[in-house]
């Protein structure tokens, strides 16, 4: 027995010491069997912020070990120049790779899991349908009637009754309500003043907090968990089958009204996404999981990406009055008196609009981490040497907040850094403003996201303002989204006329 546990911890030993040979650059102190796990889940309520603390404090990049014997061990980097690299210059050598699959297992075969020529067959499909103007005109129209048949009636509704809301939840129940009429044809009416409990919708949310809960613990442990069915794999399992219901029945549906129509009578027919990828099929019958991977990815792509920047873009407006006053002086150059909504081609025109939106984003990226796999070995320009197969994060958080790329101002709410003397928006470079990836992967939806946002930001702004209530604390959740955990609490006051 003795001889046993001599040697057990002369393995233990050779490995830890193994461990600090091949760890050259760490970022926390690799403790014996759990790693740098334990400061990590003890600063988790603040992971965004630690994480930009550490790359700060060791030059942009460093490595990360997890549990001993576990997969839990990545590179990481806010460095702009790697990101480039990665993304742009050598994209064939970094995948999304298995793991991501596995650990984004609801998104399916989609164009935000799939690799390789999946993935390039997807993409070309959806932006080919994107970038029809039949398509934009449909979510233009689609987006006004939301605006004025649910979001501007609510938020009266609220402000009469001098009630507080929480924004985030508004802005997610009109975002949901949005795309499933954009990607389904169907509008669930989440955004009603009862404010119901829509099991769809909810479904979504737990499927994202178990997406997040699987990057912080060892495969092994949520694997187990799943076998089971405990604990958050429980909620990922029901959550799933909710949401692939609604989907395949929407599927099935939209098939059989889609077999009634005439060649003629499907020009006239609305044209959401999953109509078009049906009839898109020309010759090649794509089956309904595809259709159901599509329109899940579309979803999550854009729903999220509009709640979580409207909700931090309307907590910096309360707390910076003088860039409120400036847009809200831009939004009544451009209404016209008796206009209530503006249109895709009325907010194109509202540059200090965009200028603001970009700045939440930058501040506050939906999707905070990047995650990738490289497949050969490689020397990033930061002069780090990944290996093979080896793990690489890139918080696009601590991007946001880098002094190389935005200069000393960088905590700063301020929009004018995107708008030219000459008043025209800036494009700041993908790999640098990264709230929509970069290089191949860049966001298809990127142009049409900030169109919606605008229309709703300006709709609201023109008659709104609001007051968040005294004491709120506004800290980032635990999910794959940058969403606030404790919602945006506040109470609506109309403006004078």
């Amino acid at each position: 027995m003795a001889i046993l546990f001599s040697i057990a911890i002369m393995a233990s030993f050779l490995y830890f010491f193994h461990r600090r040979r091949s760890c050259k650059h760490p970022v926390l102190r690799d403790y014996p069997i759990l790693g740098m796990l334990p400061p990590l889940l003890f600063n988790l309520w603040r992971i965004h912020d630690f994480s930009t603390e550490l790359l700060k404090k060791h030059g942009a990049s460093g490595d990360f070990l997890g549990p001993w014997f576990t997969k839990m061990n990545y590179f990481i980097t806010c460095d702009y120049l790697n990101v480039q690299h990665i993304l742009c210059k050598s994209f064939d050598n970094y995948i999304k790779g298995p793991e991501f699959r596995e650990i984004f297992e609801p998104f399916g075969d989609g164009v935000v899991t799939a690799d390789s020529e999946t993935w390039k067959y997807f993409r070309t499909i959806l932006h080919s349908l994107i970038k029809q103007r039949r398509f934009e005109a449909f979510v233009d129209k689609t987006v006004q009637k939301k605006v004025l048949t649910s979001l501007l009636p609510i938020l009266d509704h609220v402000q009469k009754q001098g009630k507080v809301v929480d924004l985030q939840d508004v802005f997610n129940r009109f975002t949901f309500d949005n795309m499933c009429s954009t990607i389904v044809g169907h509008d669930p009416n989440c955004l009603s003043i009862d404010f119901p409990e829509v099991a769809i919708e909810r479904a979504f949310n737990e499927s994202e907090e178990s997406i997040f809960y699987r990057h912080t613990v060892p495969r092994t442990v949520w694997k187990f968990q799943k076998w089971l069915q405990i604990g958050q794999e429980k909620k990922m399992t029901e959550a799933c089958r909710t949401f692939d219901e609604y989907i395949y029945s929407c599927i099935a549906s939209r098939r059989e009204e889609l077999r009634k129509f005439s060649k003629e009578e499907m020009e006239e027919a609305p044209f959401d996404l999953l109509t078009a990828l049906i009839t898109h099929e020309r010759g090649c019958v794509h089956d309904d999981k595809f259709l159901r991977d599509g329109a899940f990815n579309f979803f999550v792509a854009g729903r999220e990406t509009m709640t979580s920047a409207l909700t931090w873009f309307s907590w910096l407006i309360t707390k910076h009055p003088l860039v409120e006053a400036k847009i809200l002086e831009e939004i009544q150059e451009k209404f016209k008196a008796d206009q209530v909504v503006l249109g895709m081609e009325d907010v194109k025109k509202l540059v200090y609009l965009h200028g603001a939106l970009c700045e939440a984003l930058r501040l506050f990226p939906p999707v905070p981490i990047e995650r990738k796999q490289a497949i050969k070995a490689d020397t990033l320009p930061s002069g780090h040497r990944v290996q093979a197969n080896t793990m690489i994060l890139f918080s696009l958080y601590a991007m946001g907040r880098c002094e190389e790329i935005w200069g000393k101002d960088y905590l700063e709410f301020k929009p004018e850094r995107w708008i030219s003397e000459r008043g025209e928006i800036i494009y700041a470079p993908a790999y640098k403003f990264i709230a929509f990836n970069a290089g191949p992967r860049i966001c298809l939806g990127k142009d049409l996201a900030f169109l919606q946002m605008k229309m709703v930001a300006a709709a609201i702004l023109r008659k709104y303002r609001f007051q968040v209530v005294e004491g709120h604390v506004t800290a980032p959740g635990h999910s794959i989204i940058l969403l606030m955990k404790n919602g945006l609490k506040a109470t609506i006051i109309k403006r004078q006329t």
